[in-house]
């Protein structure tokens, strides 16, 4: 575990399906972080659905690991390093916008809430009335 602290990406082959989705799990309760498999055939899909996204290729191994995925791809084209770039991009800029606005309109509110307080303080010449 400690070799992978350091590491951006672990690849597992010549494993079972078993210990991949083994690691998978080690990993996400270890580390704490958002973890991304993506495989080709029927023999990653448990690994696929242990991780937090699951990418399945489709091709000459079969569809067992599109059908287990979250997002699939082709194997038609030697461009899929390019189309997963442009992908997993839009996906996590999006996320991040999705973030930012909601922390900005959580300011934005506190921020009138709080101009609204101190007008109807300076309005009531400071002075607390008990209703």
């Amino acid at each position: 575990m400690e070799v992978s602290k350091k590491c951006q990406s672990v690849i597992c082959c010549r494993v079972t399906p078993l210990q991949k989705a083994e690691v998978v799990k080690l990993v996400k309760k270890a580390e704490k972080c958002v973890t991304l498999s993506i495989g080709d055939g029927a023999n990653d899909v448990s690994m696929i659905k242990e991780a937090h996204l699951g990418i399945g290729i489709s091709g000459l191994e079969g569809t067992q690991a599109v059908l287990a995925s979250d997002f699939s791809f082709s194997q038609e084209n030697g461009q899929n390093v390019l189309y997963f770039e442009k992908v997993f991009e839009k996906f996590f800029y999006e996320t991040y916008q999705t973030f930012y606005k909601k922390i900005y309109q959580t300011f934005y509110a506190n921020f009138v809430k709080l101009f609204i307080t101190i007008c109807i303080i300076i309005f009531n010449k400071m002075c607390v009335k008990l209703l």
